[in-house]
């Protein structure tokens, strides 16, 4: 078997990797895709090309977590290289989107120590050789990591809160694919008469739809409490005219119901600090 076929074999345990680090299966593709440039780059005589190749992946998908997320002084603790990473691995499954929310509490080599034991089983010696640490400092990382995904099941309304400012940055930012993640695939955009009146849509059903209706949109709008659940509001000369009322579940945006009833408006709480006129 020569490298291209022996690649093709590794692609799908590759991708799964990458996936669930990286919680993106499109940019998981293009991280491979760099691996196999640097395998048909390379001539060097490689003995155990799956580990090779797992190194080669994660670190790629590393160098995107950091470029995404400022590094932590406190992570910076390379020590000595350890072992090449085993060329045997279970592939797990495609990791739910509510986890992806909860992985960007992560440090980008928490993250990598994290998924590399918990969801696909390596060792933390083998974690280590691609952190370029040693195996006490990669079982630490993996250590907190736990620690912070478990943290929102012991707090579920800090978790929604999370999971609405979150889909509210990424449709400012217009982070399309962020936003797909962010959403169930039943998800629905719904509103009130009055709002209806404002210019919102009345009703937009399914992941992709409501994706690209928020896509680079909600400029204006503002963190607030309605009720005492978190959602935001468009506001106007400091005054909320429309908010954004969302039903979060297993952390991922189910619904999001506009409403400029006065009633609802007149409830409307900034967390921020600011206050509404109204």
């Amino acid at each position: 078997m020569d490298r291209t076929e022996e690649f093709e074999a590794e692609r799908p345990r590759l991708v799964g990797i990458a996936s669930r680090v990286l919680g993106d299966p499109s940019e998981a593709q293009d991280v491979v895709q760099q691996a196999w440039l640097r395998l048909h780059g390379t001539d060097t005589e490689i003995d155990n090309l799956p580990a090779w190749l797992t190194t080669v992946t994660t670190r790629l998908c590393l160098d995107r977590l950091r470029s995404r997320t400022p590094v932590p002084v406190d992570d910076l603790d390379p020590g000595e290289t350890v072992g090449d990473p085993a060329d045997e691995v279970a592939l797990a499954d495609t990791v739910g989107l509510a986890l992806n929310v909860v992985l960007e509490r992560l440090s980008p080599r928490e993250r990598v120590a994290f998924v590399l034991h918990d969801s696909f089983g390596f060792e933390f010696p083998t974690i280590a050789s691609v952190l370029d640490t040693t195996p006490a400092a990669a079982r630490k990382l993996a250590s907190r990591a736990r620690a912070k995904v478990a943290q929102p099941a012991a707090d579920d309304r800090l978790a929604d809160w999370e999971v609405v400012d979150a889909f509210m940055a990424a449709a400012k930012n217009g982070e399309f694919d962020r936003l797909l993640r962010m959403l169930a695939p039943d998800a629905t955009v719904s509103a009130d008469d009055a709002a209806v009146l404002a210019g919102t849509p009345e009703r937009i059903e399914g992941r992709d739809e409501v994706a690209t209706f928020f896509n680079g949109s909600a400029q204006a709008a503002l963190p607030v409490f309605v009720g005492e659940r978190p959602g935001t509001a468009w506001f106007h000369l400091g005054e909320a005219k429309v908010v954004f009322d969302f039903t979060v579940a297993d952390g991922l945006v189910r619904a999001i119901t506009f409403r400029a009833a006065p009633d609802v408006l007149a409830r409307v709480v900034r967390r921020d600090g600011g206050r509404s006129r109204g």
